[in-house]
């Protein structure tokens, strides 16, 4: 008679940042090649925005798969990607920035270190 393995959960805690990390990142780059696809009209942002869309979801299934928690996953990836297409919005695009969208993006920003400290438990 085989007995069954059990599979402990092993995983390197650097190796699910930097997968989240890397996650964060293509959130963004698909959001900017949207923007510059010009409403899918180009067809090299296209294809960007759409290769790093599946890998963001990718890198994110990786995540919730080792921490199985993934509404705080979820949370840190969505606000992460939020305030950096934000940052790039107004750095790159020369998007309108005022104090109150500076304030909220600290709001958000707080948000995240908060879900984070108090919902992962690692």
């Amino acid at each position: 008679m085989r007995m069954a393995r059990t599979r402990a959960c092993r995983y390197d805690p650097a190796m699910v940042w930097f997968y989240l990390v890397l996650a964060i990142i293509c959130e963004a780059g698909w959001a900017i090649a949207m923007k510059l696809s010009d409403g899918l009209t180009r067809w090299k942002p296209t294809v960007v925005m759409s290769v790093l869309y599946v890998l963001s979801v990718v890198f994110l299934a990786i995540v919730t798969k080792r921490l199985n928690n993934v509404g705080v996953v979820y949370a840190i990836w969505a606000g992460s990607g939020v305030a950096l297409i934000a940052i790039v919005g107004f750095i790159y695009f020369k998007e309108p920035v005022s104090t109150l969208k500076v304030i909220s993006l600290g709001l958000i920003v707080v948000g995240i270190i908060g879900v984070q400290v108090t919902g992962s438990g690692h």
